[in-house]
């Protein structure tokens, strides 16, 4: 990354309580000195001005962003473990290589501002203000997880931060999220949603035609390609013929964003934003890379090389690269970076552990979160004169 520094101190941004620690009075920089770093590569446009490569940060921010990143990082990898050791079971979509989409996204929005994603969720909740011991008890299936144990990894919700859920149907979010961008424009609130989804699902009908009434009605709708170049085992060009997924949507501008590069991203998503509120839908593409395959089923080998992963984690890694900014402008040393990476794994730890103690759901529970909360249900026999069972 091209770097550069601007010396100014304005108001300073919330840094979590972890990252506090980090910052010392003897760094040259304040944790609220504004930083002005150039995104990695240009962002590319379609029917549209790009926006700026410069992007404004902070020490705290950049200090934040390594930290959420290390953490989503570290879940990923223990859920591998846990997946392997069977107290994960069913399917698991990893998002490790990819945490730069979900921490540059929400550092450009806020909470009344929707998401909506696909089945490789784990991050994007936590993004959104869920808690470990949340993640793990519901990849666990236990009570304490966020969906009650009921959901499993496919199926996260934090509906009072916003997050409408990961999915298990390729490419039906999209027309959810639609919804909710309709939704937010009736009620004239000023927020917006993202709807997510990879590139497996960008050639999914439902998709094109959600797009075609959001831009039919300047829904606040941004479509988010997270292009990690291989729909389960299909290598991108195998699939699309136009690959290029930021112009697929023709009459709708589209932006292709280096989804490894977390200031990109959260430059692009509030650029994408403020577009969305003025003029409609928005597509954004963000080139990402997963570094699992894609579930727990796929070893992720047989169709890529392990030169390819090795060769992504080397150059572009989302972690690595906060860490050498972090290192060049002397916001934090190699020995904090190291004890930081210590806390989140002990953190992660501390998580697993309890929610192993959480206990799995009562077979009851098969009947709640079905039917309107106070209306009763009755359940009659084929007859329809019996009466099996009366459910609250």
């Amino acid at each position: 990354m091209a770097l550069s520094r601007i010396a100014s101190s304005s108001s300073s941004s919330s840094i979590l309580k972890p990252i506090s620690a980090a910052l010392s009075l003897r760094r040259p920089l304040s944790s609220d000195t504004t930083l002005t770093i150039e995104t990695s590569i240009p962002f590319t446009a379609h029917n549209c001005d790009a926006p700026s490569r410069a992007v404004e940060t902070s020490p705290s921010e950049l200090l934040t962003f390594y930290r959420d990143m290390a953490v989503m990082r570290r879940m990923e990898i223990a859920a591998d473990s846990l997946y392997k050791s069977k107290l994960i079971r069913g399917f698991c979509h990893l998002y490790d290589g990819q945490e730069a989409v979900a921490i540059g996204m929400e550092a450009a929005i806020n909470k009344k501002d929707c998401i909506i994603t696909a089945y490789r969720d784990h991050c994007i909740f936590l993004g959104r203000g869920g808690n470990l011991v949340e993640v793990f008890a519901e990849l666990m299936g236990r009570k304490d997880g966020c969906s009650k144990g009921k959901g499993g990894s496919m199926h996260f919700y934090k509906k009072d931060s916003g997050f409408y859920g990961g999915h298990g149907i390729v490419g039906a979010q999209v027309p959810l999220g639609c919804g909710l961008a309709f939704a937010q424009k009736y009620s004239k609130d000023e927020n917006v949603t993202f709807a997510l989804y990879g590139d497996g699902a960008a050639n999914q009908g439902q998709l094109f035609e959600a797009l075609n009434i959001s831009a039919l009605w300047d829904l606040p709708a941004i479509l988010v390609c997270e292009n990690n170049h291989y729909g389960m085992g299909t290598a991108e060009w195998r699939a699309a013929k136009s690959p290029a997924y930021y112009k697929r949507g023709d009459y709708v501008p589209g932006l292709k964003v280096d989804g490894m590069d977390v200031l990109a991203v959260k430059q692009a998503c509030k650029f994408a934003k403020e577009h969305a509120l003025k003029n409609g839908p928005l597509i954004l593409e963000m080139d990402t890379y997963r570094y699992h395959g894609h579930s727990m089923s796929d070893p992720g080998s047989t169709y890529r090389t392990r030169d390819e992963i090795s060769g992504v984690r080397q150059e572009r890694d989302p972690i690595e690269r906060i860490k050498k900014l972090l290192l060049s402008h002397e916001i934090a040393t190699e020995k904090e970076l190291k004890d930081t990476e210590k806390e989140v794994r002990k953190e992660v730890d501390e998580a697993i552990a309890k929610a192993k103690e959480s206990p799995v759901p009562e077979p009851s529970d098969l009947f709640t979160n079905i039917y309107v909360k106070g209306y009763g249900v009755e359940a009659f026999g084929a007859d329809r004169k019996e009466i099996r069972a009366t459910l609250p």
